[in-house]
C-alpha cells in the first residue's frame, strides 16, 4: 500500500510535530512516522517528566524547612510512587494534547519505524519512505515530494560502561526507577548531569558528581558554574572535577564501586547506583541514510541554513543535526525547514539569540555570549552584576543565593550576553532573549520599568551596574 504526501517527517517528537502543524497550516498534505509515543524524548523521557520531578523535589526540600516560613509541619515524609503518578499524570495529559493537534490539523500519523529508500518504481530520486508497521501489517510506502528526518537523540554512554537498568542508568532509566536509592554517583557535570545532582539530593540521595572538565556546567558562564558548584556542595552535594572516570573499574555488588583519576591520582567512589550523563547521541543509524548523498559528520547529519542535507529534498532538523540540543530549538528548526519547502523566505536561525535553561535548584538561564566567548571573539567587554539578596521578591521567597550577569560590548554598548542564576530565573529569561533579538543597550533595559517587588528587577538592576549605576547595591 502506498500513500503521496508533500511532506513526510521522521519522528514525532518536539522538533517532527511542530513542523507538522506548521506545513499543514500552509496548506501541504502532511504525515508523520513515529514508531513510539507522539511527543518524543521531550514529552516522555526528557524535558516533561523530569522537570515533574524536580518539581516534586522543590516542593519537599521546602517543606522539610517550612518553619523558615512560620508554617509548622510535622513528620514530613515522601511517597515516591505518587512523585511518579504525578510525572505519568502530566505526560498523559501532554500526550494526548499533541494527539489532539494531529486530528485538528489532519495530520497522518504513521505508527510505525521508518526508512528513507533510494530510487524506485516509486520514485527517482531517493525518499520514498518505506515504514515498518507497529502492528505488525505489511510495509506501508510513503511517497513524499519532500521528507524532514527529526529522528533525535538518544543518552551517550562511555565504552565500558554498559547500560544495565539497575546498577547503571542513564536518564531513561532514571525516570522510571520505582524507588530513591540511598546514594548515587553521577558521571558527568552537564546541564542534565546536574539537574539530576539537584533534584536526587533534594529527595534526600547521597549524591557524587565526578565531572571531567575543571568545572561542572562548563558551557555556562564561568562564574555561573563557579556559583552552582559553591551553592550545591553548601547543599552537601559532592562535585569532583577534573575527574576521568575509568570504566573498567566498576565493580558491582550490594552497590556499586568505580575509580576516577583527578591529577594523577586515583580516587574510588561507592554508590547505589550510576547515573551516566555524558551528553546525548544522534539517531543516524538504520534510517536508510546510505540510500541517500547526505552526508553525516561527526555523527550528525549536515546541513544548510535552513536544514537542506545534500539531498535538496531531504531537510534535517533537532538533535539529529547536533547544535543546541534543545526542545525549542528543533521546534524552531522546524518551522524554517517547512516554511522553505513552502516557498517562503524564513529567517536563518541565529543561535547566540537562543535562549538557555537548566532547571536545576537553583536554576540557571542564558542567552547569548559568556564573558570567556565575547573576549575570545574579539570584544572588549564591560560587565553588570546584581545579587538577589538586595531583591525583596527574592527574600520573600527565601531564595536569595545567585545574582544576574550582563556582558556588554563596551565600544558599542550592545548587549553581548545576559547569565542567571538563582529563583525562577527560567521564566526570567526570555525578558533578555527578546533585548538580544532587539539589539538592546544596557540603558534601554534599564529603563524598562520593572515592577516592584519582583524577581525581575535584578535585570533591570544589572543593567545599572554595567556602567555603576546600581540603586540598591
Amino acid at each position: 500500500m502506498s500513500k503521496e504526501y508533500d511532506l513526510v517527517i521522521l519522528g514525532g517528537g518536539t522538533g517532527g510535530y511542530v513542523a507538522a502543524i506548521r506545513a499543514s497550516q500552509l496548506g501541504l498534505k502532511v504525515a508523520v512516522v513515529e514508531k513510539g509515543k507522539l511527543g518524543g524524548t521531550c514529552l516522555h523521557a526528557g524535558c516533561i517528566p523530569s522537570k515533574a520531578l524536580l518539581r516534586s523535589a522543590e516542593v519537599y526540600a521546602t517543606t522539610k524547612r517550612s518553619e523558615e516560613f512560620g508554617v509548622i509541619t510535622k513528620d514530613v515524609s515522601l511517597d515516591f510512587s505518587k512523585v511518579q503518578e504525578r510525572k505519568e499524570k502530566i505526560t498523559e495529559q501532554l500526550y494526548k494534547g499533541v494527539q489532539h493537534l494531529m486530528k485538528q490539523g489532519k495530520i497522518d500519523v504513521v505508527d510505525g519505524y521508518g526508512r528513507i529508500l533510494g530510487p524506485s518504481i516509486f520514485s527517482p530520486m531517493p525518499g520514498t519512505i518505506s515504514v515498518e508497521m507497529n502492528n505488525g501489517e505489511e510495509n506501508e510506502m510513503l511517497i513524499p515530494k519532500n521528507v524532514i528526518i527529526a529522528t533525535g537523540s538518544r543518552p551517550r554512554s562511555l565504552p565500558g560502561l554498559e547500560i544495565d537498568g539497575e546498577y547503571v542508568l542513564t536518564s531513561d532509566e532514571a525516570l522510571q526507577m520505582e524507588s530513591l536509592p540511598k546514594s548515587i554517583v553521577i558521571v558527568g557535570g552537564g546541564v542534565i548531569g546536574i539537574e539530576w545532582a539537584s533534584m536526587l539530593h533534594d529527595f534526600g540521595v547521597e549524591v557524587t558528581v565526578l565531572e571531567y572538565a575543571n568545572r561542572i556546567l562548563p558551557t555556562e558562564d564561568h562564574e555561573i558554574s563557579k556559583e552552582m558548584q559553591r551553592l550545591l556542595k553548601k547543599k552537601g552535594v559532592k562535585i569532583v572535577t577534573g575527574a576521568k572516570v575509568l570504566p573498567e573499574t566498576l565493580e558491582k555488588g550490594e552497590g556499586i564501586s568505580i575509580q576516577a583519576e583527578q591529577k594523577g591520582e586515583i580516587k574510588s567512589f561507592s554508590a547505589e547506583k550510576v547515573l551516566v550523563s555524558v551528553g546525548r547521541q544522534a539517531n543516524v543509524e538504520n534510517i536508510g541514510l546510505e540510500n541517500t548523498e547526505i552526508v553525516v559528520e561527526k555523527g550528525y547529519i549536515k546541513t544548510n541554513e535552513y536544514f537542506q542535507t545534500k539531498e535538496s529534498h531531504i531537510y534535517a532538523i533537532g538533535d539529529v543535526i547536533g547544535g543546541l540540543q534543545l526542545a525549542h530549538v528543533a521546534s524552531h528548526e522546524g518551522i524554517v525547514a517547512v516554511e522553505h519547502i513552502a516557498g517562503e523566505s524564513p529567517m536563518p536561525i541565529d543561535y547566540s539569540l537562543v535562549s538557555k535553561c537548566v532547571y536545576s535548584n537553583p536554576e540557571v538561564a542564558s542567552v547569548g555570549y559568556t564573558e570567556e566567548e565575547a573576549k575570545e571573539k574579539g570584544y572588549t567587554v564591560k560587565v553588570g552584576k546584581f545579587s538577589f539578596r538586595a531583591i525583596g521578591k527574592a527574600l520573600v521567597f527565601g531564595e536569595s543565593d545567585g545574582f544576574v550577569k550582563l556582558v556588554v560590548d563596551e565600544v558599542t554598548d550592545d548587549l553581548l550576553g545576559v547569565h542567571m542564576i538563582g529563583p525562577h530565573v527560567t521564566d526570567m529569561i526570555s525578558e533578555a532573549g527578546l533585548a538580544r533579538v532587539l539589539d538592546a543597550t544596557p540603558w534601554e533595559v534599564a529603563h524598562t520599568i520593572h515592577p516592584h517587588p519582583t524577581l525581575s528587577e535584578a535585570i533591570g538592576e544589572a543593567a545599572l551596574a554595567v556602567d555603576g549605576k546600581a540603586i540598591h547595591a
